[in-house]
């Protein structure tokens, strides 16, 4: 071939009068003919670029995106290493990788895809998207957004999130990029109904209801990586069939609205990943070893391709979805003001059935879950302050209650001591003896005694001494005061005694 170019190029700078001989080349030509022979032969071997948004996700999830992409969907193995693994830089605002695309012998390099990661859909990011739009990428370029099955309840929500910012970075493009965006809108809508590589124009099919509604001009796919936890939602948040066939249903009724695919993925399992993503960016080799085939029945390895799905086909997964308010919904979601003031959304729908549990269990909603209990939807703070103080008065009030009963049993027991013949002494400590010159007193005994001598004396008993209902012992008369004075010189002899 490079003959072929020398010898078309020398006879170019013959003489126009074949019969002199060719004059000398001098060594400006002799420069620039080699010029024109390294740039042909650099044209020939560049690699195709493509380029690929991956929009959410963390940085972990990712990484786990980059590799699943990077693993074969036939022979589930990722193509031998050669040489030194390009590095991922995603963890702060946009990020960047590249993949070198294989042949079926992982021989030769097909392409090279250029892959910036973003996982934060805030506005001020969208400066860094926007110098990669141009009018020569856009036609090479996919959009790819991942979900996770750890909190599905929010996917509709991150859905509208990421689409908003990417309506308004399609807004601020130059004409140039919007008539490239326009083009690509009819490249893509002309493979409608096509199931092979080759797509002849006049096969396509007319548009359905519901189909291509938002085109975003750059082809869409969603990624749900995680499809492993499909069996732990069953399992812990007591998730039935109507409610992955819901998830399903708002899924395909937006992404329809944009022309874009569906997949399910796991790190042990990425399914047809490879292939859509390859097919989307026009990469032809890869498709002659395995066409797509779209699955629906498989609730863990989902795959919708680009221009398959339909209203009817939606349709046949389940009775009683509204997908006609769900596609005009999402058609008011999407737009970039604020529409959190509507009284419905398609939003508000899908959280609505499918909801939060941190939020049930922290009181955000006003219905209970159906995870098998496990939940407890709590009650406002003000409210269970509420029962707490009634519960604090009525403790409070049963204290100060038994405190006045203490109190006049004490009072009663004070009384009832000063009564030397009511026996309380005795019936709570027993008899007081003591040592008397080795001789073992009963005090009780004497006691009775001196009482006895008194009540002969007085000829009363010391009971009868105190008034009837008189608690205070200073009225006692002056017979029981001496009586007493006795006892209690004789009690202190005995205690002072050694």
């Amino acid at each position: 071939m490079a003959n072929r170019r020398i010898s078309t190029f020398v006879s170019l700078t013959a003489t126009a009068d074949r019969g002199q001989p060719a004059r000398p080349k001098s060594s400006e030509e002799k420069k620039e003919m080699w010029s024109s022979l390294l740039d042909s032969v650099s044209t020939g071997k560049r690699l195709p670029e493509k380029s690929v948004l991956v929009l959410g996700g963390s940085p972990d999830t990712q990484r786990d995106f980059l590799e699943s992409l990077n693993t074969d969907s036939a022979s589930k193995r990722r193509p031998l290493d050669r040489g030194k693994k390009p590095p991922v830089a995603n963890q702060f605002a946009l990020g960047y990788t590249y993949q070198d695309v294989l042949d079926d012998d992982h021989e030769d390099t097909l392409a090279r895809l250029s892959l910036y990661l973003l996982n934060n859909p805030s506005p001020s990011f969208t400066p860094l998207l926007k110098p990669l739009l141009t009018p020569r990428t856009l036609p090479h370029m996919l959009l790819v957004i991942l979900l996770d099955w750890n909190e599905p309840w929010a996917w509709l929500r991150q859905l509208r999130d990421w689409i908003r910012v990417f309506r308004g970075l399609l807004l601020s493009l130059d004409n140039d990029c919007k008539d490239a965006l326009e083009e690509n809108i009819l490249h893509l809508q002309k493979g409608r109904g096509a199931t092979g590589d080759n797509i002849d124009p006049g096969d396509q099919i007319p548009l359905g209801p519901g189909e291509w509604d938002e085109p975003l001009g750059i082809p869409l796919c969603v990624v749900c990586q995680n499809a492993d936890k499909i069996e732990q939602l069953e399992r812990e948040r007591g998730w039935k069939e109507d409610d992955f066939d819901f998830v399903l249903e708002c899924l395909r009724t937006v992404l329809l609205k944009h022309g874009a695919s569906l997949v399910y993925t796991m790190p042990s399992r990425p399914g047809s990943l490879q292939s859509l993503v390859h097919s989307s960016l026009a990469i032809q080799a890869t498709l002659k070893r395995q066409s797509l085939k779209y699955n629906v029945t498989d609730r863990d390895n989902i795959l919708i391709p680009h221009n398959w799905d339909s209203w009817g086909k939606i349709r046949t997964l389940r009775e009683g979805f509204d997908i006609e308010g769900m596609s005009k919904l999402w058609s008011l979601d999407i737009q970039t003001g604020d529409t959190e003031t509507e009284d419905q959304t398609a939003v508000g729908i899908y959280e609505e059935t499918v909801q939060d549990p941190m939020a049930v269990s922290q009181g955000f909603s006003g219905t209970t879950n159906k995870a098998n209990g496990i939940e407890v939807e709590s009650i406002d703070n003000q409210a269970f302050l509420t029962t707490q103080q009634e519960i604090l008065d009525k403790l409070r009030a049963e204290d100060d209650e038994s405190k006045t009963k203490d109190r006049e049993a004490k009072r009663g027991k004070a009384i009832a001591y000063n009564e030397p013949a009511s026996n309380v002494v005795t019936d709570q400590i027993g008899p007081v003896q003591f040592n008397m010159g080795g001789i073992q007193v009963d005090a009780d005994d004497i006691l009775n005694k001196i009482n006895a001598r008194e009540t002969e004396r007085s000829g009363s008993p010391v009971k009868g001494l105190l008034g009837e209902g008189s608690n205070d012992a200073q009225t006692l008369p002056n017979g029981a005061e001496e009586s007493n004075e006795t006892l209690k010189n004789f009690f202190a002899g005995l205690m002072n005694r050694k």
